[in-house]
């Protein structure tokens, strides 16, 4: 049973002031503030012990509806003195809409990206040398242990040619198409799953066309970067995490131009194959006026129940590529390595992330401390230059 809220000696006037203060603390699932600071509560009437609150979604066909509605109802049902209570879902104006995105902007133009180096977002690219390392799933998984640690992340699904991340995290419908974000106005609202904040290509995709190919050279690669991170709404992100294609190609160029500020961490396997070839992507990085923060090893050995290794891959690998990459000075640690993991292979195929749905996994403790470990440097002011002007 929900305990209900008390309002001490209430009118009519006080019931239906604290309803609407109630139900204006809701939280919009897609843009992450409450409802009352979007403007999205536009009437509240409370007729003896029954209420109905309306409430303005942002477009007629916007995803979050019916979890709006439940959470509206869910909380109006904490108000003691109700027993009815009714949610009209009704869609925003134009001009309500246009006023929606300028508060959402903070009435700044949509010119140049939030990303920059004067932000307090953190940029992390999550790259290698080769595919099939299992980056993608280090991001995916590295996100959703941040986003358990109350961090605010977002994921830019760089790797047009070979997306995985809305797989991975789950983001795809009852109709197993993959969700697409929404729009209000010229903002574009990234799906939400296991609270990461995600853009990909293939989310936008022709529906039903599940083996589109998209053969892009680098101009409309680089475009689409651009895209992704100027005019996607992520909102205030703590940590923003690129999932780079593998190698050294227009993809890796063009992040390095668009934010030569962003952190770099180096996915290898155990194998030489793969730390030799991880070693070019790092250095392409490094060229780039990137900063190498350091190596995730993944398809480390695995312990078995008698007490012997799994190592089809050998050992040593993340260990030889961060000492290699340690140079002038500069020294690049081994951030974790994540085991053989027949939970991580199966969370990957299902959607469901290992970090969230099986946290006691080996692979899943490697990613928590993961996580752990790059959420201690704070978001601050120190050492970043501001753009105020002394007159």
């Amino acid at each position: 049973m929900t305990a209900k809220s008390r309002l001490a000696g209430t009118t009519a006037p006080d019931l239906t002031a604290f309803v609407r203060e109630v139900v204006g603390r809701v939280v919009d699932p897609e843009l992450r503030r409450p409802l009352a600071e979007l403007g999205m509560i536009r009437d509240v009437r409370v007729t003896g012990a029954a209420a109905v609150v309306e409430v303005a979604l942002t477009i007629s066909t916007c995803p979050a509806a019916d979890r709006i509605k439940a959470d509206v109802l869910a909380a109006a049902d904490t108000v003691e003195g109700l027993n009815e209570v009714q949610v009209v879902l009704t869609v925003m104006t134009e001009q309500e809409r246009v006023a929606l995105t300028s508060k959402l902007r903070d009435g700044r133009s949509r010119t140049g990206t939030p990303f920059s180096a004067q932000s307090l977002t953190r940029v992390i690219a999550v790259t290698s040398g080769k595919g099939g390392v299992g980056k993608s799933s280090v991001t995916a998984n590295l996100a959703v242990a941040m986003a358990a640690q109350g961090i605010r992340v977002g994921i830019v699904d760089a790797d047009v040619h070979g997306f995985s991340i809305p797989g991975l995290l789950g983001l795809i419908g009852d109709d197993g198409e993959t969700l697409r974000p929404t729009r209000v106005e010229d903002l574009v609202l990234p799906p939400v799953g296991y609270g990461v904040k995600t853009i990909s290509i293939g989310m936008f995709l022709p529906e039903g066309d599940t083996d589109a190919v998209v053969s892009w050279r680098g101009p409309m690669l680089h475009r689409t970067l651009d895209q992704f991170i100027t005019d996607v709404f992520f909102g205030d992100l703590d940590v923003l995490l690129i999932d780079m294609p593998p190698g050294t190609g227009d993809v890796a160029i063009s992040v390095g131009q668009l934010l030569p500020h962003a952190e770099v961490i180096v996915v290898t396997t155990p194998q030489c194959a793969a730390t030799e070839v991880a070693v070019r992507s790092a250095f392409l990085a490094r060229k780039l006026g990137q900063r190498i923060i350091g190596v995730v090893e993944t398809m480390a050995p695995m312990h078995l129940p008698d007490g012997s290794e799994f190592a089809p891959f050998g050992t040593g690998g993340g260990n030889t590529l961060a000492e290699r990459l340690s140079t002038n000075g500069e020294v690049v640690p081994l951030l974790g390595s994540v085991p053989f993991s027949p939970a991580l292979r199966v969370a990957g195929d299902t959607g469901t992330p290992v970090a969230a749905s099986d946290p006691a996994d080996p692979a899943a403790q490697v990613f928590t401390s993961l996580a752990t470990a790059l959420s201690i440097r704070p978001r601050g002011l120190p050492g970043r230059r501001l753009p105020v002007s002394l007159s």
